[in-house]
């Protein structure tokens, strides 16, 4: 498919739906699973391009890896932290966790491996975990640009247990050095030298990595894992994708109607929770409901809203997409990092803003979209999934808006625009 033309809902949207396990739990619990001891049986995991570039690189390193897509179930055999093959070659794909947290238990194995990934991967930012993992003694050798994959890397083993990170690009090699710490007989304390020590993501890694059997403690700061812990085998349910949630409720909130999201209920460790804050504040009722949590669109539309989206930015698009449609400018602020991800997602979201005839334009690391009407056009998604899923929500209240390279959307949500033509038709 190379284009979806969205069709314009013609009555409220009211929907019940089931999204996939969350993509950022999935590929942690991999990572956990291999390096515990024995046999851990994953449930309600994601299957996408992503998660399934995690587990063919596994399985090339040689662990015992079976999995049922319509089950939805993995089975991972640990080796304790050891890696069974000691060379090799992985290909991860667009899949940034893959990409950083191989990395990460790759360079602190005692073996030699190639790590390739795509045109998009190559180009996103790795140096701060190359210069870190390089200071415990591991060798890169890059294979194209310097401090990007494609790389060579040989295993450490000087083993040196304190170093210094910055996160201020991805939150992404802090969790990559976290859970791969318990390899090392000593443990781990890593120096933090941004401005940011902490953030949504990072907490789910300790969070997960507590629920495995290790801890990794934060003083306000810095971050130990203490030497000798190992993670244990057994069995774990991920959690629904709060982020894929969120489509679902942006479309209720638009369009006066409403949407549950089944098995999403209140305190789940996600970080993209705090998006159901920003919907209240614009004037939705939210509920947590046996089935789920339910979002209702107000009646009388949408209302604004100032909001620092630094700690739940992946849903920086979805009230970008949004925003048009409320009374009142609508600020997002602390965001900046974005331009490092799937695309350049500021650049992105004012291009096909614009493109739907909306007014906007950056300010202060961030973004102020102010209210219009607006019309058809072609949303460029710039190979970024979630610029495709975001900006089909204008066209239920929007004639003739079509998403170019919807199928992008393989990444994390791979039936997003099935449902989507199930729920308009």
């Amino acid at each position: 498919m190379d284009k979806y033309i969205v069709k314009k809902m013609q009555k409220p949207f009211c929907v019940r739906v089931t999204v996939p396990g969350s993509k950022s739990m999935t590929n942690r619990a991999l990572l956990m699973a291999a390096l515990s001891d024995g046999m851990t049986e994953l449930e309600g995991i994601l299957f996408s391009d992503d998660s399934r570039h995690f587990l063919s690189s596994l399985q090339s390193l040689g662990f015992e890896v079976t999995f049922d897509e319509q089950k939805c179930t993995a089975k991972v055999m640990g080796c304790g932290g050891v890696i069974p093959a000691k060379t090799g070659k992985i290909h991860v794909g667009s899949a940034g966790t893959a990409a950083r947290f191989l990395t990460a238990m790759l360079a602190l194995s005692d073996g030699e491996y190639e790590i390739t990934a795509s045109e998009q991967m190559e180009k996103r930012p790795m140096k701060p975990l190359f210069d870190t993992l390089a200071a415990m003694g591991a060798e890169f050798t890059y294979l194209k640009e310097e401090g990007f994959l494609p790389v060579k890397v040989k295993g450490s083993s000087s083993r040196v247990n304190h170093v210094e990170l910055d996160i201020s690009k991805s939150t992404q090699f802090l969790s990559a050095l976290l859970m791969t710490a318990p390899m090392l007989k000593d443990g781990l304390d890593i120096h933090i030298t941004s401005e940011k020590t902490d953030g949504a993501y990072i907490r789910i890694t300790r969070k997960m990595m507590e629920e495995f059997g290790c801890t990794a403690t934060y003083d306000g700061h810095d971050y130990q894992v203490a030497p000798g812990q190992a993670y244990r085998s057994g069995t774990y349910v991920v959690e629904p994708d709060m982020s894929a949630a969120c489509y679902f409720y942006a479309m209720a909130a638009v369009t006066g109607g409403s949407a549950i999201v089944n098995h999403v209920h209140e305190g789940l460790m996600q970080g993209d929770m705090k998006f159901l804050d920003v919907l209240e504040k614009m004037g939705c009722r939210v509920i947590d409901t046996r089935e789920g949590i339910e979002v209702t669109g107000p009646a009388d539309g949408l209302t604004g809203v100032d909001v620092d989206m630094n700690d739940f930015s992946d849903q920086t698009m979805t009230l970008a997409a949004i925003a048009p449609f409320a009374k009142g400018e609508t600020h997002i602020r602390n965001i900046a990092h974005i331009r490092l991800q799937e695309s350049d997602r500021m650049a992105a979201i004012i291009h096909n803003l614009t493109n739907l005839g909306i007014r906007c334009e950056e300010e202060n690391n961030g973004i102020v979209i102010y209210p219009g009407k607006c019309r058809a056009c072609e949303i460029d998604t710039f190979e970024d999934h979630r610029m495709a899923m975001a900006f089909a929500i204008p066209g239920l209240l929007t004639e003739g808006v079509v998403i170019k390279d919807p199928m992008c959307c393989r990444k994390t949500f791979e039936n997003y625009f099935e449902i989507l033509t199930e729920i308009t038709t």
